[in-house]
């Protein structure tokens, strides 16, 4: 008898995570080793110690673990990482675009460094670092593409516009490079998450009013967690997902349903 279920398995291939020190990233860097996948990760350059526990955590699961330093959006940087991971595993056939970086401020009280540092970071270094992967990945004859994106990008929020701007921006790029690399076998899609607790987040979760907001937002009554972004990455990263490319799958709790 045929079976009709595509794997979710990753046995074999090559992943690249950017920003994988913590939170989200090191969640899905050792979630994807968990489904058979050798993972190159990166950090900071002066935060690459911080991907020796990530490292520790995918070499458990017996799979191979790269730690590279990534200073996005350089160009240098970007193109020094990709190099660098596809000589250790030899290939790269997943890319995940976790990196990112929000500076909360009112719109009236913006300032143009914070937004330019948002929107370079989250959406030129995502672009880039997405284009060096997909030149290889057109050589190679197909890959994955997961872009980190944010409820955000769908929904506005208090003091987020440079924030929200660049997500918005990761959404509708999805779609563009997911129309112009499918003749490619490459499928790009995103993953929007609510706000997720992590070290990085956890002083926005501190504030007992914004806390209230955000739970107020969220059907499922409680914050996000890392581990619950892991399942749609995969699922982007898999067999199971062939026909699915230029879509955003919103990990929210209902948020977008209200």
């Amino acid at each position: 008898m045929t079976n009709l279920l595509p794997s979710l398995g990753l046995d074999g291939r090559r992943a690249v995570v950017s920003g994988a020190g913590s939170g989200i990233g090191r969640a899905v860097a050792i979630a994807l080793s968990e489904a058979g996948a050798d993972v190159a990760v990166s950090e900071l350059p002066d935060r690459v110690g911080a991907l020796d526990e990530v490292c520790k955590a995918i070499e458990s699961n017996g799979r191979r673990a790269v730690p590279l330093p990534l200073a996005l959006p350089g160009l240098t940087s970007i193109d020094d990482f990709v190099a660098g991971a596809i000589d250790q595993l030899g290939g790269v056939d997943i890319l995940v675009n976790n990196a990112g970086v929000n500076i909360p401020a009112d719109a009236l009280d913006l300032e143009e460094k914070d937004w330019d540092q948002v929107q370079d970071v989250n959406l030129k270094g995502l672009f880039f670092l997405s284009q060096r992967c997909a030149r290889h990945m057109r050589e190679a004859g197909g890959g994955r593409i997961v872009n980190m994106a944010s409820i955000n990008g769908v929904v506005g929020y208090y003091r987020r516009a440079a924030y929200c701007s660049s997500k918005a921006g990761v959404v509708n790029l999805t779609r563009v490079l997911a129309l112009e690399w499918a003749q490619y076998d490459i499928n790009v899609n995103a993953v929007g998450p609510t706000f997720i607790l992590t070290p990085l987040t956890q002083s926005t979760f501190d504030d007992p009013q914004m806390r209230e907001d955000l739970l107020k937002r969220i059907p499922k009554g409680r914050v996000g967690q890392p581990e619950d972004v892991v399942g749609a990455v995969v699922f982007l990263s898999s067999d199971a997902s062939a026909m699915i490319t230029g879509h955003t799958l919103l990990v929210d709790g209902g948020w977008t349903a209200i």
